[in-house]
């Protein structure tokens, strides 16, 4: 895995591109949509435990109080490789619903 790394200052599509080689290399790649989306569930519940503990919100004792910042890049990362198999740019497509988005009505 020595030549897997995340370029300095990447933009989404550079880790769009750094999730598919990394998915490969670590013997993720015949994974399905509908796994990647259990994993997302999961990773997002995981997050939101997190979430919760950050909070100040009561939780499970025997739930280990997880780590914030690293259960985000979590859902990331499990969101990028989905968009990988579905063959989303999500940067273009994050671009695309923003512009959508400007002109709505927010209440």
């Amino acid at each position: 895995m020595d030549d897997l790394s995340i370029k300095p200052n990447p933009t989404l599509k550079d880790l769009q591109e750094y999730v598919a080689k990394a998915v490969k290399m670590r013997g993720f790649d015949k994974d399905t949509v509908e796994q990647r989306f259990m994993l997302l569930l999961e990773e997002v519940g995981e997050f939101a435990k997190a979430a919760r503990g950050h909070a100040g919100m009561k939780f499970a004792g025997d739930t280990k109080k997880k780590e914030l910042t690293h259960e985000a890049g979590d859902v990331l990362n499990v969101l990028l490789g989905i968009c990988n198999l579905l063959d989303i740019d999500l940067e273009q497509a994050y671009r695309e619903k923003e512009e959508l988005n400007k002109q709505r009505t927010w209440q």
